[in-house]
Order: structure tokens, then sequence, then C-alpha cells
């Protein structure tokens, strides 16, 4: 084994070369964030322009579709994973409430729809 102190030329020489193999390294982890960021920029577009408007108003019924339990609005949270929900236009929700179904206490569509007992 030889105990030669490399030069400063060659010191120099090995920093570069580290320097370049950190830069592509960065480079390349860059790259693929890059490509991630894209893909997931991508699927939230195919996602948005999947998704349909909901319905303005919804009628929630049990599990015979003749027992309508309640009248929530189209975009309730309290409804979105149910699927005992029917769509019905404004005058069938107006409809439900005046038959005596009860109305979705979180949305409050008797409010929205001016439903006065």
């Amino acid at each position: 084994m030889s105990d030669a102190v490399p030069s400063r030329w060659e010191l120099l020489q090995f920093a570069r070369r580290v320097a370049a193999q950190q830069g592509r390294a960065s480079l390349e982890q860059l790259d693929r964030w890059i490509v991630k960021e894209e893909c997931q920029a991508a699927e939230r577009r195919r996602g948005e322009e999947s998704w349909t408007t909901p319905p303005e108003w919804l009628v929630e019924h049990r599990l015979s579709r003749r027992n309508v339990v309640a009248v929530p609005a189209g975009d309730c949270w309290t409804i979105r994973k149910s699927g005992r929900c029917v769509p019905v236009s404004r005058p069938q929700a107006l409809e439900a409430l005046r038959q005596q179904i009860r109305a979705c206490a979180q949305c409050r569509p008797d409010t929205l729809l001016g439903f006065l007992e």
C-alpha cells in the first residue's frame, strides 16, 4: 500500500465526480417526484371529470322503497354513503314534506325549499 498523499488536483477531481454523482441522483429523484405529481394530477382530473353533479333533492327510504323516511338535500353529507336514496324534483320534495315526511335535521331542506308548515 502506498501512503502517498493525493495531490490537490486529484482531490478536486474526486470532489467533482462526487458532486456529479450526487447531482444525477438528485435529478433522478426530482424526476420521480415530478412523474408522481403528474400522475396524481391526472387522476384528480379524471375523478373530477367523472363526477356527476348531485341531484338537487332526494328522498330516503327504508328497505321497502314505499316506506319513505326523510327528505334530504342532494348534497347532504349524511346521505352520501347511503344506498337508500332516490333523486326527486323540487315539487316531489315539497309534496313529501306536506305528507309529514321528516326533513333531514342536518341539511334542513324544508328551510331551503321555503316550506312552512
